[in-house]
């Protein structure tokens, strides 16, 4: 159980994501929103190509997903 998060792209946590469950609802600029069917709000995850997520963005993104830095891990 590690506290650090994982330096991964937008592409990697995307992908991440996709695995929870979460889709693609709809796109405006390099933002893309996620929606799950049994988890409620949205996820916002900028796209921005071959560029590591902050880590406190990344914190934010996790929250929005209810997913802890340990679940992610298994995601990837």
């Amino acid at each position: 159980m590690s506290l650090r998060l994982p330096r991964i792209t937008a592409k990697e946590l995307l992908a991440a994501l996709h695995h929870d469950g979460w889709t693609s609802y709809r796109q405006r600029g390099s933002h893309l929103t996620l929606v799950h069917s049994a988890k409620p709000g949205a996820v916002v995850l900028p796209l921005h190509a071959g560029r590591i997520i902050k880590p406190k963005t990344l914190q934010t993104i996790l929250d929005q997903a209810g997913l802890s830095a340990d679940e992610l891990r298994k995601l990837l």
